[in-house]
Parts: C-alpha cells; structure tokens; sequence
C-alpha cells in the first residue's frame, strides 16, 4: 500500500521553480498573492497540516502552536532566523523546527558592504538630489563623505555573515574588530586580520563603523540599547543587515536628529514594517525593504534546503538543519 504525500502548506509565494519542486513532490498548499497569512489562516494551516512553510513574516508563538492540530510534525521554515518561532513550545509538543542557514551569507554580506559605502560616501542623499533635479553641477566640496580605507569597522557577531563581512571590509582597506560570544580560533582570526574585543562597550567607543550580525534572541534584544549608542564616536555610522530588534530604533533615531551620530543604514526594523516615521526623514540615513538576501539564487537555495528538510523528515530521519533550543 502506498504511503499518503506529506500535507505541505507554504505561507507566502516562493520563486516558482521552488514552488514547481514542492508541487511535485508532496501534497501542496500554496499561497494565491504575495501576502502574509492572518493569525487565523495560520491557525487552520497548522490544524490541517503535517508541515508548514513558514517564512520570517509569519509570528508562530507559544498561543498558536497550542492550537496545532495533531498532523503537525514539522515547521521547515523558509529562512534562517527563527526567532519569530516558539522553538521550546514547539519541541514540547513533538513539533520539529528546520531552517536555511548558510545560503544567504554572501548576499547579505554584499549588502552590509553596500551600506557601509552608501553611508560613508552619502549615496542617498546624492540620488535624492539627482531625483528631484536639484544637482547643479560638481563643487569641490558638495557631499563630502568618508573614505572607508583605513577605518575601524566593529563587527557585531561572528558567526558565518560577519565573516564574509570582514574578508570584504579587508579588500577595502578596513580594519576589522569584532565582538562575539565565543572568541574565534586564534588561526580564523589571523586568516581575517581580525582584533577580538572581549567588551562590546570598549569596542563600541573605538570605532567607526558599527555592523550588526547577530541574531536576535532573548540576550541580544536591545543590545545596542540608548548607553551603548552614546559610547559611539560622533562621527561613527551603524549598519544592520541582521534582525531590528538588536538596536533600539528609538533611540537610536534620537541620536540621529540630535547629529550625535553621522550616519546609518538599516536594512531590518525593530516592528517590522512600522518604522518611526522621524527615522524615515532623515538625510543621513539608508532605509532599505529588508533586501539583505534578496537574490534570486539565494532565495532558490533557500527553498532547495527547505525541500531537502521535508524530504529527509519523510523518509525518516532527522532533518540536517534542524534547530533546537540550545542553540538559540
């Protein structure tokens, strides 16, 4: 007797040569328009299926899974963050959690190293001059910005993205210093020339240029919270291509208004879309629509280790990107 298809609902609309390979390979639900699902329609998917595809934009707390029906046995998320997964709750009613970690690290280091320019070189405010038709004509002192040569970037979190940031910042010339929870072995740091900072606040006061590459967890919210802004040098900028909720938005928006410091570029946002309206005004910052691993090729290799996950999960066996608790 043949074994029933796995009942697979995706959340959000996926490249169609990704969609295509679920379709014919498990029973699937997919998502008419590109939009996120309502909490509700979340709910009767998880009431209804044996896998759900979630994405970044979809919240699955503590409530929700409560409401999972019994089919459910396996979230294979479409991303590598989980932090907007109850993880625990989630391994407490026998529910495996997937990710795609790796696949997305050299786009979203790219687009670190395209803020960095953007906001030292004052891009922004340069398209917005050339936009509006206001550009008359070159002066030598019109948009003067910073050279990035031989200037001290902080990387925050050392993980596989802020490496690939660090090896790009030392073809420009960058010095690179870092802060992780754990140091990197002493031959990893030599092959990137990169200076280990055991205080994140001492630092912080020394550079230039801050990027944010950390996940966001439970330790990390708010980690670069309104006293460790201030520790920033006036003339420092702050990048974020990993999760919003890792700055405080708030003040760091204040910081901004007041000129205490020269510069941001965001890619991610502490409430998501709902961006202070105040940061949205400002010249010297670059507000980006969460871009960071927006490539076609990554966006296909993320739903190929997707469709691994589920397919090793139905034959068997432990899915090879699983994630549990402890290495949140």
């Amino acid at each position: 007797m043949s074994k029933q298809p796995l009942s697979v609902v995706v959340t959000r609309r996926l490249p169609e040569v990704v969609e295509k390979r679920l379709t014919e390979l498990f029973h699937v639900t997919l998502r008419a328009d590109d939009t996120p699902m309502t909490r509700s329609e979340l709910g009767e998917a998880m009431k209804t299926a044996d896998i759900l595809v979630p994405t970044v934009t979809d919240e699955i707390d503590a409530a929700l899974i409560g409401q999972a029906g019994d089919r459910l046995k396996l979230i294979a998320n479409y991303g590598a963050g989980v932090d907007h997964i109850d993880v625990m709750t989630a391994r407490q009613r026998g529910i495996l959690v997937s990710n795609t970690p790796g696949v997305l690290t050299e786009d979203t280091a790219d687009m670190t190293m395209a803020l960095i320019l953007a906001v030292t070189r004052r891009m922004s405010e340069g398209m917005a001059q050339m936009q509006k038709g206001d550009w008359q004509g070159w002066a030598p002192t019109a948009l003067l910005g910073g050279r990035v040569s031989g200037r001290r970037l902080g990387i925050l979190g050392m993980g596989r993205i802020g490496q690939a940031v660090a090896r790009r910042a030392a073809a420009f010339g960058m010095q690179v210093h870092y802060h992780n929870r754990r140091r990197l072995r002493s031959e990893i740091e030599e092959s990137l020339g990169a200076t280990y900072w055991e205080s994140l606040d001492q630092m912080v006061a020394r550079m230039d240029v801050m990027s944010i590459n950390c996940p966001h967890t439970p330790s990390t919210f708010h980690l670069m919270n309104a006293r460790r802004l201030k520790l920033m040098k006036p003339d420092a900028v702050i990048v974020n291509t990993s999760r919003g909720e890792v700055i405080d938005e708030n003040a760091l928006t204040r910081m901004l208004r007041a000129g205490e410091l020269q510069g941001a570029g965001l890619d991610v946002y502490e409430h998501g879309t709902d961006i202070n309206p105040r940061l949205r005004e400002l010249t010297n910052v670059v507000l980006l629509p969460h871009m960071g691993s927006a490539t076609l090729e990554g966006r296909v290799e993320m739903g190929e280790k997707v469709i691994i996950n589920i397919k090793t999960f139905e034959d068997g066996h432990r899915p090879p990107d699983q994630v549990v608790p402890s290495m949140l």
